[in-house]
């Protein structure tokens, strides 16, 4: 049994990997990480193995550098949401990796939602 943090991480990441990837039907994936001081997501074609798009706080021109906030999480959301359109993708599975589907996490599913993705 899973007795720390980190393993329990581990095992809620490979139990939504495994679903995903399952269920995928060659549907491209919107992977989120986040870390202590930033969030980031790709829009992943895993066929083909490539990364078809990209959005993180590090961005200077998103303005949140170094931050981890709702406010930062709904705007990353966004902006992936206007560069799957650009890529011409509308439709993916979301991946939230271990983290739990609340606070930052949900802000910005909820965003990349608005911005017209559909999970």
């Amino acid at each position: 049994m899973a007795n720390n943090k980190r393993e329990l991480f581990l095992k809620r990441r490979l139990r939504v990997r495994n679903k995903i990837k399952s269920m995928a039907n060659g549907r491209a994936r919107l992977s989120v990480h986040r870390s202590s001081k930033n969030i980031s997501v790709q829009l992943i074609d895993d066929v083909r193995g490539v990364t078809i798009a990209a959005a993180s706080t590090l961005e200077k021109d998103l303005g949140f550098v170094g931050k981890n906030n709702l406010e930062a999480a709904a705007k990353v959301g966004a902006t992936i949401a206007e560069r799957a359109k650009k890529a011409g993708v509308e439709e993916c599975y979301f991946d939230r990796g271990g983290f739990l589907f609340h606070g930052k996490i949900k802000a910005l599913a909820d965003a990349a939602r608005e911005g017209g993705l559909k999970f």
